[in-house]
């Protein structure tokens, strides 16, 4: 049995900024992910895509703010099961929590936190005929290296975020960038849009709205995609594209999986959270953070994922010492006590000045 203080479900940026902060109130946390390394999505489907929203970090590659993340909360020594999927909680006599995986590794703690992002996922793919036969031969759902594209023709479709930020970064790599959607309007941030529009306008890449694959074809190996697209009037013409990848970027279709089945309530497959206080959810001592969750206004930004688990490890704290008070104390004035002994002061100077 691992027993631990705040046994956290989900180990990408959001879980691991929470052993952070439950570090600062000495408390310990162990995580669960059923994915073999830390860093959640972050890790296994864009550690090249480049963040631009995070404080500090005008731009930075979503494998080094794992990376990152990893440093930070190394002082706090936190324990990880990884490649194991929570399957079930059972809820003992004392009020804490014993979390089992599917391989029957057993938790137990006062406290648990799921911060699963978007749950287990797939893909959500374009209704095409053969695109199976090439999938890793040219299809790809998701960039891990983009120096696999280097100075190759790519195709990319999509609307969102992830099909904007991978045009911008894939101009400077690939030898063609064609980025086809079947809107004039995009759902990603504007300033995603404008630089894409930007690049077109340079010639770097080709923008190619409304319109949609139809086809895609070679013979050992991709080699071509059909485009039907509609002119301003209604006029409809369909052409080919010599290319070497196509990279379809329709988002995941999320699934919560076992935890589902844990009694807490869903609303449109997040758990449904009092974000008034602390995130916690139907059931005392279950919190939920970042992407897994739902409220009114709710925003699915790594951002509001730090700032939903620094607010659950405050109601930890209390829920584990009911008995005890404490007194936030700025990282700037008392520093960080690891738990590995070590200590990070802060500089005389700024304690002087705050005095």
């Amino acid at each position: 049995m691992i027993k631990t203080d705040i046994l956290i479900i989900g180990a990408g940026p959001t879980g691991l900024f929470a052993v952070f902060e439950a570090g600062l109130l000495q408390l310990k946390c162990h995580i669960i992910d059923a994915l073999p390394q830390p860093g959640g999505q972050c890790a296994e489907i864009y550690p090249k895509k480049p963040i631009y929203d995070i404080p500090g970090f005008p731009e930075i590659l979503a494998g080094d703010l794992v990376d990152n993340l990893m440093q930070q909360i190394a002082p706090f020594q936190p324990g990880f099961t990884l490649g194991e999927q929570a399957t079930t909680i059972d809820q003992q006599e004392d009020g804490t929590f014993v979390v089992t995986t599917n391989k029957g590794t057993k938790h137990q703690a006062p406290v648990v936190a799921i911060a699963g992002g978007l749950g287990s996922f797939e893909p959500r793919k374009p209704l095409l005929d053969n695109l199976a036969i090439y999938e890793d031969k040219g299809v790809e759902y998701m960039i891990k290296d983009p120096e696999k594209y280097r100075n190759k023709r790519v195709l990319l479709a999509g609307g969102g975020d992830s099909a904007l930020d991978w045009t911008v970064f894939l101009a400077n790599v690939a030898e063609e960038v064609t980025l086809v959607h079947r809107r004039n309007e995009f759902r990603g941030a504007l300033d995603s849009v404008e630089k894409v529009q930007e690049l077109k306008n340079q010639g770097k890449v080709r923008l190619i709205t409304p319109a949609e694959i139809t086809a895609i074809g070679g013979k050992d190996q991709l080699e071509w995609a059909s485009v039907r697209r509609e002119g301003a009037k209604g006029e409809v013409e369909e052409f080919k594209l010599d290319i070497d990848h196509f990279i379809p970027l329709f988002g995941l279709s999320p699934k919560l999986g076992p935890i589902a089945n844990w009694g807490l309530e869903i609303e449109k497959n997040a758990i449904k959270v009092d974000n008034t206080l602390d995130y916690q959810t139907n059931l005392p001592g279950i919190y939920a953070i970042g992407d897994v969750n739902t409220y009114p206004g709710k925003l699915k930004l790594i951002l509001c994922g730090f700032h939903e688990a620094t607010l659950m490890c405050q109601s930890a704290y209390r829920r584990i010492h009911p008995n005890k008070r404490y007194v936030l104390k700025y990282t700037t004035v008392g520093g960080i006590q690891g738990f590995d002994g070590s200590k990070k002061e802060a500089p005389k100077a700024v304690v002087k000045a705050i005095v």
